[in-house]
């Protein structure tokens, strides 16, 4: 899997970017059909925001985020992103169990 951050308007910096990786990776160990994520980190306004895609083999999720800072911005981010994958894999899994039945 490959993850790319990059920043709008912002300055990423290690810890923001560590801190990003570690959430992203945690998150998406349990997927196996992830082929590349982008993340963009941005400010708009006063508020901090997140937007990720996740490019799945033969789909693409994308969530966005709004936060005091970055970091509540991709805590947001993460749980958006966890509900889209955890109901596209429930999706993946009826479909399976319909077609062998």
């Amino acid at each position: 899997m490959n993850l790319t951050i990059s920043g709008h308007q912002l300055d990423i910096t290690e810890a923001l970017r560590a801190y990003g990786e570690n959430k992203m990776q945690h998150l998406l160990e349990s997927f196996e059909r992830v082929i590349d994520v982008h993340m963009i980190l941005g400010t708009e306004k006063l508020d901090q925001y997140a937007e990720a895609t996740v490019h799945l083999r033969g789909k693409k999720v994308f969530a966005k985020a709004q936060g005091q800072d970055a970091y509540a911005a991709i805590d947001g981010l993460i749980d958006k992103l966890k509900g889209q994958l955890v109901r596209h894999k429930e999706r993946l899994s009826e479909h399976r169990a319909t077609a062998n039945g």
